[in-house]
């Protein structure tokens, strides 16, 4: 009982929460408990960070490079309220989310859930003798290797209730007639990324299986097509018009036959998901690797996501690998990393996954709705006015003008560009009636 009128506060909260002042977005998020006193200090301060923690981040460092960081609302995943910290640049992005997870709160659910534990690293080795031997010895020894790295490496994560859990032989062909021996190594990294810890393992297997096989390694690296633990969410709608639901499950079929589409779809999908990871401090280079590689294991590029109408119903999904973390590395050493982790209210690393792959989700279907309704200017173009208006120079007082002026244009020629918004600061500028301060 207590956590539904929690849960119904959040959402009572999240009414109107764009068309608020600053300080009003502070008070509401603190009333949610997103945001502590201390929290909204920071924020006012601009996030001020010194070079010393700069330092230990990255090499020659001379400053730090700022995004926009704001909140995604109205999103409820898994039954339960969450505000979305998102960090981005791209207009339009956060407004879209919010309002497509409003739309999805009148008509359905978001679900989530994780298939799989476990990361990969790869031992290569570039040439091998004989394939069948090679594997034979491998799978003679590979309990005793997980035993011992999981006591003399990955020891802090089997006290987690994680480690390393299995060893498997892949064997490539190589186009000369040889073959090369790919050694995945798994383990189950609890809240971490688990890429350091991998790559320790994976080094420290290196003497054991030369010793063993006979054969030279070449390299080790962990792998960031992790399709060994996959991330999903659902969206089901209820409810919606016959119509609408058909064209939203045809543009998703174009994103699954066609590359070209798929590409720019997939774009769309992590419009969500990039946000939250560069809020949070996490890899989004690494999960972008992943996605890709994932979107195109069946030998073309596909979407990570499909929208099916199934007995009046509307479904989504998203299916993708996504090895966040929430302990080690920026996360528990920058400031608005750490914030932006108690903004969601999570102690996992699955948490984390689950979220983003629900934002993501959500934010392709505001891309389809918009795209298959209204279009692309529409929704997207009326959003970007704001950027024309300050990249054509308006001053404070000429904004609302030009922006105005630059809707009327949208309305009537379906486009507009950066040449419009600057022939309406000249016509503002023009008009001696419109430059007085009232």
């Amino acid at each position: 009982m207590e956590k539904e009128r929690t849960n119904d506060l959040k959402l009572s909260l999240f009414s109107g929460f764009s068309k608020l002042s600053r300080q009003e977005r502070f008070d509401r998020l603190m009333a949610m408990g997103a945001l502590s006193k201390e929290d909204v200090k920071f924020l006012k301060a601009g996030s001020p960070l010194d070079f010393e923690l700069a330092e230990k981040f990255i090499e020659n460092v001379i400053g730090y490079f700022q995004l926009p960081m704001g909140v995604a609302t109205n999103f409820v995943i898994d039954g339960t309220p969450r505000v979305i910290p998102m960090a981005v640049e791209e207009t339009s992005i956060i407004a879209a989310a919010s309002k497509t997870a409003r739309w999805i709160g009148q008509h359905g659910k978001i679900e989530t859930s994780l298939l799989g534990r476990e990361i990969i690293g790869q031992i290569q080795l570039a040439h091998v003798k004989n394939p069948l031997e090679f594997q034979s010895q491998i799978e003679t020894h590979q309990d005793e290797w997980v035993k011992l790295s999981n006591e003399e490496v990955a020891f802090g994560l089997k006290a987690r209730g994680g480690g390393v859990t299995r060893i498997s032989t892949r064997f490539i062909e190589r186009g000369d007639g040889g073959h090369m021996a790919v050694v995945h190594v798994y383990a189950d990294p609890c809240d971490a990324m688990g890429a350091n810890i991998i790559n320790q393992v994976c080094e420290f297997l290196k003497a054991p299986i030369e010793e063993v096989t006979g054969e030279k390694v070449t390299m080790c690296i962990l792998s960031n097509l992790v399709d060994s633990r996959v991330t999903r969410a659902q969206v089901t709608l209820e409810g919606l018009d016959e119509e609408l639901m058909e064209k939203i499950e045809e543009a998703s079929l174009f994103a699954e036959l066609d590359p070209y589409r798929a590409a720019t779809n997939n774009k769309g999908v992590l419009n969500g998901i990039d946000p939250i990871l560069i809020a949070t401090g996490n890899d989004w280079r690494a999960v972008e690797a992943g996605i890709h590689a994932y979107a195109a294991r069946s030998g073309q590029y596909r979407s990570i996501t499909r929208w099916k109408r199934e007995n009046g119903k509307l479904i989504g999904v998203f299916e993708a690998p996504l090895i966040l973390g929430v302990v080690g590395g920026v996360t528990n050493l920058h400031p608005s990393a750490k914030m932006a982790l108690r903004i969601l209210e999570i102690s996992s690393a699955e948490d984390l996954s689950r979220i983003c792959a629900a934002v993501g989700l959500v934010q392709n279907l505001g891309a389809l709705r918009a795209l298959t309704t209204v279009g692309i200017i529409e929704g997207h173009m009326k959003l970007h006015i704001k950027n024309l208006t300050l990249g054509a120079g308006a001053k404070d007082k000429e904004i609302p003008f030009v922006q105005k002026r630059l809707e009327e244009i949208l309305s009537l020629q379906k486009r507009i560009s950066l040449s419009h918004a600057i022939e309406a600061v000249k016509e503002f500028r023009s008009k001696p009636e419109l430059t007085k301060s009232p």
